[in-house]
């Protein structure tokens, strides 16, 4: 059986990597939003995005378990809310219907990779 990789940083971890994708899709996503939205939607979803990685690094950097799990539900409340304004970008038709189903695949398959990652540290 092949040993784990070790991780060493944050950025060995597959969630923040992943989280790290997509928050530079959302970013791709939103340059053909409207002006009219630049404080808008676009921010909302820009800061959304990449507070999810930010969280899954500073719980890792916190060096305690119990923290890291709050700061990963943190991120959990991130991504809810990055799904929340990916919804309403494509009810009013800014968010290209090329772009949605993407975002929606990265956005399940993140939400799932938390809650494992959460489950794994509880169960330790």
């Amino acid at each position: 059986m092949e040993a784990s990789p070790q991780i060493e940083s944050f950025k060995d971890l597959k969630v923040w990597q992943h989280a790290m994708l997509l928050a530079e899709r959302c970013y791709v996503a939103t340059r053909g939003f409207p002006r009219e939205e630049l404080f808008g939607l676009t921010s909302q979803i820009r800061r959304a995005a990449s507070s999810i990685a930010a969280n899954v690094a500073e719980g890792h950097g916190r060096e305690n378990t119990g923290s890291f799990i709050q700061f990963l539900r943190i991120a959990q409340g991130s991504l809810k809310e990055l799904e929340t304004h990916l919804i309403l970008s494509q009810r009013i038709g800014i968010l290209t219907t090329s772009d949605a189903p993407d975002l929606d695949q990265k956005c399940q398959d993140l939400r799932k990779m938390l809650r494992s990652l959460i489950r794994s540290l509880q169960d330790r």
